[in-house]
């Protein structure tokens, strides 16, 4: 499931951390750069659309070299969906770090809520996020790549689901559960979109998306009842 994002990162402080600690200048400048070219690229997009923009556009309106575009994005359609590994690392570490006393399907419903508490970014219904539907909508090609980027993480979350419990990484258990957990986590995602489209209110939407993740949870645990999963 693409997870979009409101496409307004912060800029990056004096000071960036990772997991190993504070970031290098170098690798503080790579970011900073990386940054500057989805931010052009997101403008550009919603300003024309997609398809309608140019690599070399996007380039010349961050100030690097079409190379350099290409090094931090292989793809164009990687300047849009620019928070899509930020989402599926979300997902593997919420599994990574489940309480052994809460269920893997448990643990992601509680995930989606803790998101929506913190206003993740890719987790907004907001008037900004409203940007990147449409453009995706008016894209086939993002459309496209919106699709796959949903196969991926479904094959992703049903390896970390059958490592979260001691399982083979090929359980077809595993497999059926997060096409379940993704399936629900999708339609809540466009129906809290598509409420805050129709009103133009935030707290309602959040409520829409919370309400279908619980109830395609409480579904999947349904499914998978007597197995690890739930």
């Amino acid at each position: 499931m693409p997870k979009p994002s409101d496409k307004t990162p912060s800029a990056p402080s004096d000071v960036e951390v990772s997991d190993s600690g504070p970031l290098d200048r170098r690798s503080r400048k790579r970011l900073a750069t990386r940054r500057a070219i989805s931010l052009a690229a997101d403008r550009l997009f919603f300003e024309r659309g997609f398809e309608n923009v140019t690599v070399d556009e996007i380039a010349a309106a961050a100030d690097v070299g079409r190379m350099t575009v290409f090094n931090h994005f292989p793809r164009k359609e990687d300047m849009f969906f620019d928070r899509d590994e930020e989402a599926r690392e979300t997902l593997r570490e919420a599994l990574r770090q489940r309480d052994g006393s809460v269920s893997p399907i448990e643990t992601l419903r509680l995930l989606a809520h803790k998101l929506v508490r913190q206003q993740t970014p890719y987790l907004l219904f907001s008037t900004a996020s409203q940007g990147f539907i449409e453009t995706v909508e008016n894209s086939e090609t993002l459309k496209a790549r919106a699709r796959a980027i949903r196969d991926e993480i479904a094959r992703e979350l049903a390896v970390a689901l059958a490592e979260s419990v001691g399982q083979d990484p090929a359980d077809t258990t595993a497999k059926l559960a997060a096409a379940m957990l993704l399936a629900s986590w999708s339609v809540a995602f466009i129906e809290a979109h598509r409420t805050f489209r129709q009103g133009r209110d935030t707290v309602k939407a959040k409520a829409v998306f919370l309400a279908l993740v619980d109830q395609g949870s409480a579904g999947v645990k349904a499914a998978m009842a007597g197995t690890a999963y739930a």
